[in-house]
């Protein structure tokens, strides 16, 4: 199965969740196991053998690759959540939307300084989540290996916002 397989398998939805989106809805290729098999596979290819140590999944769809991911490359799993929502010491960052703002949180033990961390998010769109987890990793003294992601909004440039971290996403629109 190919990434154009896997991009046939995702609906798209217009006017959500606001008139003029079009939203791509992964839902449709999560239920096909082999196509969310192949989208796991696919995300983790480039990172194999390249010694991870954790893999941070970004909040909440983030969840739904990093742990699988984690389990192929033998490595640990660190969650990023919004405000409120992880239950011991954290460390925080407060990051733009296109209307307001939002904060994300980490655990301040999660990571030791010098691990080798692999970023996963299944979105890569204007690059201010991911930028908000950089920085949160880079706070905590973690090794960026790379930034995975299942479906990359080219049109929205996020990528741009990432000079200097190797970003590999599996379907493009």
């Amino acid at each position: 199965m190919s990434a154009q397989d896997l991009r046939a398998r995702i609906r798209e939805i217009p006017d959500f969740p606001k008139p003029g989106i079009l939203f791509y809805d992964i839902t449709t290729m999560l239920k096909d196991a082999a196509a969310y098999k192949e989208a796991i596979d696919l995300m983790t290819e480039p990172y194999r053998g390249q010694k991870i140590d954790l893999v941070v999944g970004m909040e909440s769809r983030g969840f739904i690759f990093s742990g699988p991911i984690a389990y192929q490359l033998g490595a640990g799993l660190i969650p990023v959540r919004k405000l409120g929502k992880l239950p011991a010491e954290t460390i925080s960052v407060e990051y733009a939307l296109e209307y307001g703002s939002n904060t994300l949180e980490i655990h301040k033990d999660a990571i030791t300084p010098g691990q080798r961390i692999l970023i996963v998010d299944d979105l890569l769109a204007t690059g201010g989540t991911v930028r908000g987890t950089i920085e949160l990793v880079e706070r905590l003294q973690g090794e960026i290996v790379g930034l995975a992601f299942l479906v990359e909004l080219l049109f929205l440039k996020g990528r741009d916002r990432l000079q200097g971290y190797a970003t590999t996403s599996v379907i493009q629109y």
